[in-house]
């Protein structure tokens, strides 16, 4: 196996394992989706074309992907969905899963805050839209 394959089968193993999370964020409502297709565009970028033209070109996902990719856009009501979101499972992790110990809550509470600051910092329309 030449190097150059092993490298491509590696990062179709990546984009793969990130639709897969995309996948499972459609069925778990606290899990989100589009950034796991946004992330699984990004590994098949680097070795598999096909799959990237299906994420772009997909109905439902492919404007929010494209949105990300050309002018690193989020639009508000993903936002606003996502940090939601964030901001439920948290709140059942506290309530309703007494066996994660507090300083793993607390860890995972620094992350959502993180991440959460991240997401909505990002501009929610392209520069042409303004």
């Amino acid at each position: 196996m030449t190097r150059e394959l092993l490298i491509r089968l590696l990062w179709r193993a990546l984009a793969l394992f990130f639709v897969l999370l995309g996948l499972i964020g459609i069925a778990l409502p606290v899990m989100p989706t589009v950034p796991f297709l946004i992330a699984a565009l990004w590994a098949a970028s680097k070795g598999w074309p096909r799959l990237e033209a299906w994420l772009l070109n997909h109905p439902k996902y492919g404007p929010d992907i494209k949105a990300w990719r050309e002018h690193r856009v989020i639009k508000r009501r993903s936002k606003i969905i996502a940090l939601v979101m964030m901001a439920t499972g948290y709140l059942v992790l506290w309530l309703f899963v007494p066996q994660v110990p507090v300083w793993l809550k607390a860890i995972v509470g620094v992350v959502l805050v993180v991440v959460g600051c991240w997401l909505a910092t990002r501009p929610d329309h392209s520069p042409e839209e303004t």
